[in-house]
């Protein structure tokens, strides 16, 4: 080690050589300290820089904070839309629902129309089958002696009453010549004020105890005055067949 330029270094003891030696590194320590180029100006600028090291951690902490309440919103503002999106698939569905519903009902209800309207035509057309059946059927007589006979054999046969066409037909034109309003006022019968009527000369109380149910209860009536005449007749003769004169 090179001894120190100190003047009469050389003639010192040891323990002055120490003591010089450590002076002299001290001070040779202070003037390298201070003779540093940007020494106490890099330490100032580190001094200065240590107050903005806080600024930066707050900067980027509230960064950090935006950044998080961003995303909250986001989030928050997604979970809106995605329940707005969810009632309104809920509504339409609803909507459907109700849709349907309503069309089935339309439905039923223009398919119960429409079968009631089927039945009453199918009850109509069967009314109106019958009544051509019946009609086609049913026998039907002319409104003239011929007619009256007939219809009134056709009822006698019926209700068990024996005759036939020609002994009605005789009895009927000596009796009144076929006039269903013939009226005797000049007999027994008349002076007694029951006078015979009608086409076999019936009085009042021998048509109303023969009368045949199924007549008119009019003893002017061809058909009712024919058939009591040949039930009484059937009753007294046998048939009208069997009378021959006034009965």
């Amino acid at each position: 080690m090179p001894l120190p330029n100190i003047p009469g270094y050389a003639r010192l003891n040891k323990t002055h050589k120490y003591s010089a030696a450590g002076i002299a590194a001290a001070g040779a320590a202070a003037i390298a300290f201070a003779v540093v180029p940007g020494g106490n100006a890099d330490a100032k600028t580190t001094a200065q820089d240590l107050p903005k090291k806080p600024v930066a951690l707050t900067s980027q902490k509230a960064d950090a904070q935006a950044h998080h309440e961003a995303l909250v919103k986001q989030s928050a503002l997604a979970d809106k839309q995605a329940k707005q999106e969810a009632a309104a698939k809920k509504a339409a569905a609803e909507a459907a629902k109700k849709k349907a519903a309503e069309e089935a009902a339309a439905k039923k209800a223009a398919e119960a129309k429409a079968a009631k309207e089927r039945a009453v035509k199918q009850a109509a057309s069967r009314s109106a089958a019958r009544i051509e059946t019946v009609a086609a059927t049913q026998k039907t007589y002319p409104d003239n002696l011929d007619g009256w006979i007939r219809e009134s054999l056709d009822i006698m046969k019926k209700k068990g009453i024996p005759g036939s066409y020609y002994g009605i037909h005789r009895n009927i034109i000596r009796e009144s010549g076929g006039n269903p309003r013939a009226i005797n006022l000049w007999d027994i019968n008349a002076r007694n004020g029951v006078p015979s009527k009608g086409l076999l000369q019936v009085i009042a109380p021998t048509f109303k105890a023969y009368h045949v149910e199924g007549t008119a209860w009019d003893p002017y009536d061809p058909v009712a005055n024919i058939t009591a005449a040949c039930n009484y007749a059937a009753d007294r003769y046998g048939s009208m067949d069997n009378v021959n004169g006034p009965y």
